[in-house]
């Protein structure tokens, strides 16, 4: 199901595109800018129809595009091409990029090429597509225009059994600190710049959460500070959660600091 977006004075203002946007986090950050009155493009494997319950029964604009990120190309095209074809008038246009895969946990030669592969794709791949893709088609927009890269502590610091997923985002950080720079250059040769952060979450009660709960822990060390986290009680709701990470991005020093941590806010 999608919603035509009227073109009148009652169309939404702000558009966000989320990935990983059919369960979790994303799904979360979903709802809640829907219910701020933004038009939604969700991208994920599969369709959420809770998500698609919530909108209907709203009559909230929301859009769900079925794509396996492990095959990012065509997903980063069609939505280049999607935004060539929007009218103008958006205040703000944003991009989050959610998606994310833990394998496993434990060691990467004891995971198939196959796997690893189709992980860091969505992990990073899809990361750095979708950005390239909705800068350069929302270049000429009057929109304040922002990426915000949903990272983790991981990506910062390393453990052992995660080596894919710390990988992945220390990419995804890195990548964030190269294009503001990019987007800070294009500023000051009077070019609309974008902003750009790289946002750590927190730790989320979501179902990664749980992977690596049940993690072998001969294979993964640090299993067992995961299962301490669920028995304190010091897991977030991913609605919780997903409010915290859309009050950052609506501050307005959003973006002067690239790394950033949704629990230092």
């Amino acid at each position: 199901m999608s919603t035509t977006i009227p073109d009148d004075a009652s169309r939404p203002r702000s558009l966000t595109v989320i990935t990983g946007s059919s369960r979790g986090l994303g799904e979360a950050l979903a709802r809640q800018s829907l219910e701020a009155g933004h038009l939604v493009i969700g991208i994920a494997r599969g369709r959420s129809e809770a998500l698609e319950r919530f909108a209907h029964e709203r009559g909230l604009p929301l859009q769900q595009w079925q794509a396996d990120l492990s095959d990012p190309l065509a997903i980063a095209q069609r939505l280049a091409g999607w935004l060539r074809t929007q009218p103008g008038g958006w205040t703000t246009a944003t991009l989050i990029n959610n998606a994310g895969v833990v394998t496993t946990p434990g060691p990467i030669d004891g995971e198939s090429l196959e796997t690893l592969s189709s992980a860091l794709r969505v992990g990073l791949e899809a990361t750095v597509l979708l950005t390239a893709a909705f800068l350069d088609a929302t270049r000429s927009w009057p929109a304040d225009r922002k990426v915000l890269n949903i990272s983790s502590g991981l990506g910062r610091r390393a453990m052992a059994g995660s080596a894919l997923y710390c990988a992945a985002k220390a990419g995804m950080d890195n990548l964030s600190r190269a294009v503001a720079l990019d987007e800070e250059h294009k500023g000051a040769q009077g070019e609309r710049a974008a902003r750009v952060v790289s946002l750590a979450p927190g730790i989320i009660d979501t179902d990664m959460q749980a992977q690596l709960r049940g993690g072998d822990a001969s294979k993964f060390p640090d299993r067992d500070l995961f299962a301490t986290f669920k028995a304190e009680g010091q897991l977030v709701s991913a609605e919780d959660t997903a409010a915290k990470v859309l009050r950052f991005l609506d501050r307005d020093d959003f973006g002067q600091q690239v790394l950033a941590d949704v629990r230092d806010a």
